[in-house]
């Protein structure tokens, strides 16, 4: 069973602009990058596609997941400044951290997508201290029985495991408000 049609990964023009972007139409032996970071909103939208590019690295270019070249950017979820600090806060407990150090009532910021950060801030989380998760298998990992669960027709199974393993955050400033 194939996720991902080939015949429609080779006709769409996303997918072969990043397989030239990288050089591995041919294998991932040319890799033009050592590594390979998925930046995408932390909404439902963005996850939907992580998890298809996940699933056409795990399907065509398995190889490179194992080896370490692929990569998930974390961007904050939230912005708090006052007239002298600016704190970027990738959880809620971070968030809460950074009211308690800054002085006064201090303007909070939650990042709804990419687009909302501007250029400028979005050059911090880049580079030397870019916070990057590493995409990661098992050793004995068998990528079809993977790509079977997460992407195949095991609706109410795979239901059940997001149900079971849902983490919801809540906005303490907006509770403590209402």
């Amino acid at each position: 069973m194939l996720w991902l049609n080939k015949k429609v990964v080779y006709e769409n023009e996303e997918f072969n602009l990043l397989q030239h972007a990288l050089n591995i139409e041919e294998g991932y032996e040319t890799l033009r990058y050592n590594n390979i970071v998925f930046a995408t909103d932390a909404d439902v939208d963005g996850m939907h596609i992580r998890l298809l590019l996940m699933t056409f690295f795990l399907q065509f270019f398995p190889d490179l997941v194992k080896n370490g070249h692929v990569y998930i950017l974390e961007t904050p979820l939230f912005r708090v400044r006052d007239k002298k600090e600016t704190i970027y806060c990738y959880d809620e407990k971070e968030k809460q951290a950074a009211i308690k150090k800054l002085t006064g009532k201090p303007e909070i910021t939650r990042f709804k997508g990419l687009g909302e950060i501007s250029p400028d801030e979005f050059a911090r989380f880049i580079g030397d201290q870019m916070k990057l998760q590493p995409v990661m298998m098992l050793p004995d990992t068998h990528i079809q029985q993977l790509l079977e669960y997460y992407m195949g027709k095991n609706t109410p199974s795979r239901q059940d495991f997001i149900i079971d393993n849902l983490k919801v955050e809540v906005d303490l400033v907006e509770e403590l408000v209402n």
